[in-house]
């Protein structure tokens, strides 16, 4: 970056008010852009596919994180990711999507990889031409209760394994890696990355989300010093539900204690399994199961769904019945694309065991009514009225998200 740009930049992150949205230009201008894609995108574990994505050798996905496109692809038993750029050449091997592959042939001078990475066959080489030093360029890559995260970094951020064995106990039971893939949706979002996921991190603004709170209490965020009146009835509806779902966990051996972690640690996160309401058993309009499969060997439905978020660009809901994954790839300044994945037991049958409307219709419209939010959200931060404001007590997930942010510039201005 130039120096004028960085310093622009780290001025920037110095004014930065804490329990105030950002300053304009992070979610506007070009050099902001940038520093993202390398303090964040090329540093942190990112969560980019689900292992029922790639069941059997050879399925392979490829994911553009900025500038980068990575390949992630399973080798008999073992995920891989490598860097999406033949070492001939450096032409892109894979286009974009998913499939399945014997080799990865580049498809410009047919230099072949096997799915281990290695350098199989470069056609016309010298005679002294070495192929143990031209395999691809490998990406840490690693699977947690089915969930693939990827990093771009040669040193990954340490604390992951330690975030994964915290998480894993919540989702093992219901054994997302034998799942299958329902569904999966992109959704281009005009708005900067950042903006999408501050709209994710509360629910300020939940009465924009109709299908959504047919199940999903609106006191997300509040405590009960500061639940206002007339949300009183369904905060007391939640603690009804709350009582009952914890007698359920217990019973059951669920894990379901708050893990709060957000902005203390590299890879922030959070995760608690929470109630629903009316049938408590998924985000459907009366909140009955979709699927009538449960996932794993679960004993019930009526489980209220386990929220999982990580920083810095996902979130998930994982129920008895299925889960959905979201996950937020950069693509310009003003563009981030929003991929949903809906998963049912492995055993489901369309149009038997779910009717695929039922299961998307709840998140499909949360979806599009976010991406119109964020888009205003775009246009406010735009203009030259724009002023950073102050964050409501409900708003404070933002607030932990902009601190983890803005301690990752920090990190990547002082390198």
């Amino acid at each position: 970056m130039p120096p004028q740009a960085r310093a622009r930049v780290r001025d920037a992150v110095a004014r930065r008010a804490t329990g105030r949205s950002l300053e304009g230009p992070f979610y506007t201008d070009r050099e902001f852009f940038d520093v993202d894609i390398e303090a964040v995108f090329a540093r942190q574990w990112l969560f980019v596919a689900v292992d029922a994505e790639l069941p059997e050798p050879g399925d392979c996905t490829t994911v553009e994180i900025g500038p980068y496109s990575v390949i992630v692809l399973r080798d008999d038993d073992t995920l891989r990711a490598f860097h999406n750029v033949c070492r001939h050449r450096g032409a892109r091997i894979l286009d974009p999507g998913g499939g399945s592959t014997g080799n990865l042939v580049c498809g410009y001078h047919k230099w072949t990889y096997g799915t281990d990475g290695t350098l199989l066959h470069a056609p016309s080489q010298p005679a002294d031409f070495d192929p143990g030093c031209f395999g691809l360029r490998t990406v840490h890559v690693r699977s947690v209760g089915g969930l693939v995260f990827v990093c771009l970094a040669e040193e990954p951020p340490a604390d992951f394994a330690e975030v994964a064995a915290r998480i894993e106990p919540y989702l093992r039971p219901h054994q997302l890696r034998r799942a299958k893939v329902a569904a999966r949706t992109d959704l281009v979002e005009d708005g900067n990355w950042k903006l999408v996921m501050e709209n994710n991190r509360e629910c300020y603004h939940c009465d924009g989300h109709p299908e959504l709170l047919r199940t999903f209490f609106p006191t997300y965020g509040y405590t009960e010093d500061n639940v206002p009146a007339q949300l009183r009835p369904a905060h007391e509806r939640y603690l009804r539900a709350d009582a009952e779902m914890r007698e359920t966990y217990e019973r059951l051996d669920l894990p379901y204690a708050l893990i709060e972690e957000l902005h203390i640690r590299p890879t922030g996160f959070r995760i608690q399994r929470d109630a629903l309401d009316l049938a408590g058993e998924s985000f459907t309009p009366d909140g009955a199961a979709a699927c009538c499969r449960l996932l794993g060997d679960l004993a019930t439905p009526r489980l209220g769904h386990l929220a999982l978020h990580m920083q810095p660009n996902s979130w998930f809901h994982v129920l008895g019945d299925h889960a959905i994954t979201f996950g937020v790839l950069p693509l310009a300044p003003d563009k981030t694309l929003l991929r949903t994945t809906w998963l049912v037991h492995q055993d489901a049958t369309e149009g038997v065991d779910y009717d695929p409307d039922t299961l998307l219709r709840v998140w499909t419209a949360t979806n599009e009514q976010d991406a119109r939010l964020v888009a205003r959200a775009q246009q406010g931060v735009s203009s030259p009225a724009y002023e950073p404001g102050p964050y409501a007590p409900t708003e404070y997930q933002v607030e932990a998200f902009c601190a983890w942010y803005i301690a990752r510039l920090r990190e990547e201005l002082q390198r």
